[in-house]
């Protein structure tokens, strides 16, 4: 186990997985085997036996069963993979809760499995186990939790008719805006300034191989005449924000304007520092937008960004409100292009068919990679470490570990390190068997850690109230910052060594992967433990990527085999089932 060889047993991963149940059902029946000839095996609810013939253990080619498209694309449901809390998408009844299995008997003395899922006003539908083509995991954007639908009623169909009519009309402008911009004359950028050497000098870092060949590339795609549509791929302090600062130093120097949107409130204030920094002493203006400024503030940047008095602007979904234009936009700037929908991303290009477009994240999700492999983007990649940046160790663990991770974690903080938490709700949910943000900081608190400074943080808090608490923790006032997914993308903590992630199955790759960009920002050694549970096939392929690989580019490219590319032009990111 390398570094946390004595910390944890020296163990295989497989030998981390929990037993397969199937164990624990065949436990109290009889099993016998017999010699006979047979065409394929049966089952017979009514003296409750099942035939299983040698056929059946042979692999062969599944007849394949007629779903509509849309449905089809939704990531099927493996019975060993779902966990109670999981939420489904039944074809007909729409998005439930996986409640669990029950052995049920009818009235005509028939024994059979079903899934158990809880609907709107805590109606349940049964739905038999030879049935499960008809359920889909649901796979959403956001990090909101999806609305219950009410069994019985048209408001699923509903849904699906409204979805299908927007997908056309998205598809169709979308299919022209790709047609316009590949035909479109774009801004040639003039070569580089002497105020451009001068500006990059100013990088109080020794620039990686990586990083300058992105820069050219960028810069190469900034002085043609086609429209940019390029993806920087990079691990989390790589270097891409000075990829995006030169471009942007770039782009102003021929008087055009320039946009960054960020995802989120925190990483807006502190990309705005960081741009501001560098560019003061060029003279160049350079503003923040989001809905926490006053709305006094909020109006005078959208009044200079329409006569041009603002060079660069940085900001959040703010940004692509309608009463926000621009004089002379030349660049758009994406960072952490995963936390933005396809429309979000489209309403901005819409501004100027013309502008370049550069697109940053440690992890592309799905649909942007089969774009790439579709040749519709291009790509740079940052794979190369800055320097004495080592990389992070991460492993999947169980919870059987809990109070070696917690011994590990103390070990790094009494080192002078710090420690991130994570877990995915907010509130307590019983039915779901999960700890909560706020439930793990009283238990960590009183009990575990109780030597040490322990905070939580959440997004159902107050901006203002989320800010103090980041910046306590980076001055080293918080040890502990137990939170949700609110920190996926924050400031940087170089001395934050170690995160635990609980219940690590229930995220996504990709915000698995920008969770751990948290930790390893520094010069010590970092470490991402993930505690997980089930034994499911996908779960184990998830975890073990994770633990093999700091590659954003490959953990994406696990995450299209797992779930599918979604729609090249619709608004399925991760092939949301309709």
């Amino acid at each position: 186990m390398h570094e946390l060889e004595g910390k944890f047993e020296p163990q295989t991963f497989e030998e981390k997985i929990y037993k397969n149940s199937i164990e624990e059902y065949f436990k109290n029946k009889t099993v016998i085997i017999s010699n006979g000839s047979l065409s394929s095996g049966f089952e017979n609810y009514e003296t409750n036996v099942m035939v299983i013939t040698g056929e059946d253990f042979i692999a062969s080619e599944p007849k394949k069963k007629k779903h509509t498209d849309s449905f089809k694309q939704g990531e099927k449901v493996v019975f060993a993979d779902l966990r109670a809390g999981d939420y489904v998408v039944h074809k007909t009844q729409g998005i439930g809760i996986y409640i669990g299995v029950n052995t049920i008997t009818t009235a005509d003395g028939i024994t059979k499995d079903y899934i158990k899922v809880k609907y709107k006003n805590d109606d349940v539908l049964y739905v038999p186990t030879d049935m499960l083509d008809n359920i889909r995991k649901y796979v959403g954007g956001g990090d909101g939790e999806p609305k219950l639908n009410k069994l019985g009623s048209k408001e699923w169909e509903n849904t699906k008719a409204r979805v299908k009519n927007n997908l056309k009309e998205v598809a169709r402008d979308l299919i022209e805006l790709y047609a316009r911009r590949q035909k479109a004359q774009g801004f040639m950028f003039s070569k580089d300034t002497p105020w451009q050497k001068q500006f990059e000098d100013s990088f109080p870092y020794q620039e990686t191989d990586d990083q300058l060949r992105c820069i050219a590339e960028v810069k190469k795609d900034m002085e043609s005449n086609k429209p940019m549509d390029r993806l920087l791929c990079g691990d989390v302090g790589y270097g891409k924000t000075e990829v995006a600062i030169r471009a942007a130093f770039k782009a102003v120097m021929d008087q055009k304007q320039v946009a960054y949107l960020v995802p989120t409130t925190i990483l807006a204030n502190q990309q705005y520092e960081e741009f501001k920094t560098r560019m003061e002493e060029f003279a160049i203006k350079v503003e923040l937008l989001n809905r926490f400024r006053i709305k006094k503030e909020q109006d005078e940047v959208i009044k200079k960004l329409k006569l041009g008095e603002v060079d660069v602007v940085v900001g959040t979904h703010r940004l692509l409100s309608k009463d926000v234009e621009f004089k002379d936009l030349g660049l758009l700037i994406i960072d952490e292009e995963h936390r933005f929908g396809v429309k979000d991303k489209e309403k901005i290009k819409k501004l100027k068919e013309n502008i370049d477009v550069l697109t940053m994240t440690a992890t592309p999700i799905p649909r942007t990679l089969a774009l790439i492999l579709y040749g519709d983007l291009d790509i740079s990649i940052i794979d190369e470490l800055p320097p004495n940046r080592k990389k992070i160790e991460t492993f999947a663990v169980t919870k059987e570990m809990t109070e070696r991770v917690n011994t590990f974690v103390k070990k790094q903080i009494d080192e002078g390190r710090q420690a991130y938490i994570v877990c995915p709700l907010v509130e307590e949910n019983e039915e779901l068997g999960l700890k909560s943000v706020i439930e793990l900081e009283e238990k960590y608190k009183n009990e575990t850690f109780s030597n040490y400074k322990v905070a939580y943080l959440h997004g159902k808090m107050k901006a203002k109230e989320k800010d103090e608490i980041m910046e306590q923790f980076k001055n080293g006032e918080i040890q502990i910052l137990i939170s949700t997914t609110v920190i996926e993308v924050g400031v940087n903590v170089p001395n934050a060594s170690i995160m635990v992630v609980e219940n690590a199955e229930r995220f996504g790759l990709a915000q698995l992967h920008q969770l751990r960009g948290r930790v390893g920002r520094g010069e010590y050694q970092s470490y991402c433990i993930l505690k997980f549970e089930g034994n499911g096939k996908t779960t184990k392929e998830r975890m073990k990527v994770m633990c093999q690989t700091n590659d954003g580019f490959i953990i994406s490219e696990k995450d299209l085999e797992l779930r599918g590319s979604g729609d090249f032009f619709g608004t399925e990111q991760h092939g949301i089932p309709e």
